[in-house]
């Protein structure tokens, strides 16, 4: 006998789903409710801010800061490790997990992106997929860096400003450029 999977249990599988069913379109929205709180909060109220920071993500270590104009689609599947910085106007699209470790820093403008969509326009209209996303423990991702569904990155990786990472790297390294490759190795 098959057993049928959700449209949430697809999605996290990396399988095509359909994004309009209703379980995933009431988690949408009250992340994105989340994500409108925690934006018009003034700085200041940090309580606050971690609070709604907490309920957002799946797991969160301690010392998490997120700056205003955060926006993502779940918030549930996205978990960050002890000592995260995430700067001004960073999108996480976590149709799929995104583990991001301990001590990372998400400059300005960062895109992390787990959809993926068919190339065909017509198959468009009726699903999408994803794919996880993993980043160590001590990165850095530089503003406006954009990382695509599917990669890794290893520990103590520095993105470059306005890099797009398509392809998964090792630990120490720095990586930059479209498409991002290695321009140095760290010891």
């Amino acid at each position: 006998m098959a057993v049928l999977m959700t449209e949430k249990e697809k999605m996290l599988a990396g399988l095509p789903y359909n994004s309009f069913d209703g379980e995933l379109v009431k988690m949408s929205t009250y992340a994105r409710d989340l994500c409108i709180q925690l934006n018009s909060l003034p700085y200041s109220s940090k309580a606050e801010r971690a609070a709604i920071i907490r309920k957002l993500f799946g797991k969160c270590g301690k010392n998490i800061d997120v700056c205003a104009g955060f926006y993502c689609d779940y918030g549930c599947n996205i978990e960050v490790g002890e000592n995260f910085f995430c700067n001004y106007n960073v999108v996480i699209l976590d149709v799929c997990k995104v583990k991001i470790g301990d001590n990372c820093f998400i400059a300005p403008q960062v895109g992390i992106y787990t959809a993926c969509h068919p190339l065909d326009g017509q198959e468009r209209l009726l699903y999408e997929m994803g794919k996880p996303i993993t980043i160590g423990n001590n990165c850095w991702i530089g503003g406006n860096a954009v990382i695509n569904p599917g990669v890794t990155l290893g520990n103590n990786v520095t993105v470059g400003s306005g890099a797009v990472v398509t392809k998964s790297f090792p630990s120490n390294v720095v990586i930059a450029g479209n498409p991002a490759k290695i321009i140095r190795y760290l010891k």
